[in-house]
């Protein structure tokens, strides 16, 4: 039971810092492009690989990894808005947008792990 509550604990708190970063980026970047999901993503996929770079586990990997992180990210939005330049903007600003959300993603995961290994 107490799992169940970090996690839901940490997606709160991960919802509201989405929206509110996601919200401070479109205001200072191009609306016309999907920055703040794009952001948002490449940050939490680098802070998910400092978790799993330390080890993290138990209750604090339930509140910060599965919660928080969980709900800060968002997948669909990223599938959604991947669509919506192929339909209206152009096919090369989405293939665009698909290059920099899987390879930095994988980027930035996989520094954030090495940066988390190597705060142990």
């Amino acid at each position: 039971m107490l799992i169940i509550l970090a996690i839901a604990c940490g997606g709160f708190i991960g919802a509201i810092a989405r929206y509110a970063a996601g919200n401070f980026i479109k205001r200072k970047l191009n609306p016309g492009f999907p920055f703040s999901t794009l952001i948002v993503n490449l940050a939490g996929a680098f802070l998910l690989g400092v978790l799993l770079g330390r080890g993290i586990e138990g209750l604090a990997y339930a509140f910060f990894g599965v919660g928080f992180l969980g709900a800060f990210t968002t997948y669909s939005t990223f599938m959604v808005e991947a669509v919506n330049l192929k339909r209206k903007v152009n096919g090369r600003n989405a293939i665009l947008y698909l290059a920099f959300s899987y390879t930095g993603g994988l980027m930035t995961a996989f520094l954030g792990l090495i940066m988390g290994m190597s705060m142990q």
